[in-house]
């Protein structure tokens, strides 16, 4: 039995079991805060621990990374409905060390993706139309800095209401400390 299928036969108990109930909230958040933060295993628990965020207090949008990456992009365009249809008045966005997309190489990705069988005329072809598949599997040298410029991306944005406060932040993935990431003494 594949590891979805264990999930699946778990949902089923806790389903039946009504195990959801102390889960329940509005689709609103209840402290009026977004959050955007990475997809790492180590923060799925330990991220909300932190910030002491419950089901329900605020919207939380992960990526690899945890950073903004294009003005016109799902983690932007989430943030904006979360500001225009949900209440949104505050954005964190919270980097960690550590990170996997740190130091990421698009080029041995790249490679990865051949050898799994993607093609490389179709790597050209979104190359050809402007795509460059390597810049965007490239990651960052530098978290602080990827987390001011994703701060500096919402705030600047032409859609984004100049009264919704926007900050970054850098979080330790063991100890949970989340610190702002201008008290951070950036990384040499």
């Amino acid at each position: 039995m594949g590891m979805m299928n264990q999930f699946l036969e778990y949902n089923k108990t806790f389903v039946a079991e009504k195990q959801y109930e102390k889960y329940q909230t509005s689709k609103y958040p209840d402290r009026n805060v977004a959050v955007v933060a990475c997809m790492d295993t180590r923060l799925t628990e330990l991220l909300p621990a932190a910030l002491g965020i419950k089901n329900g207090d605020v919207k939380l949008i992960k990526n690899a990374g945890g950073v903004v990456t294009a003005p016109f992009g799902s983690v932007m365009r989430s943030l904006l409905i979360a500001v225009y249809e949900l209440g949104v008045t505050e954005i964190m966005i919270i980097g960690h060390y550590d990170c996997g997309v740190q130091h990421m190489d698009g080029d041995l990705m790249l490679e990865h993706m051949r050898q799994r069988g993607i093609e490389q005329k179709d790597i050209d072809f979104l190359d050809y139309c402007g795509f460059s598949v390597k810049k965007w599997l490239t990651g960052f040298s530098c978290v602080q800095e990827a987390v001011q410029k994703s701060v500096d991306e919402v705030r600047k944005h032409p859609l984004m209401p100049k009264d919704i406060k926007v900050e970054g932040f850098l979080m330790d993935p063991t100890t949970g400390e989340i610190k702002p990431v201008d008290e951070v003494v950036l990384e040499k």
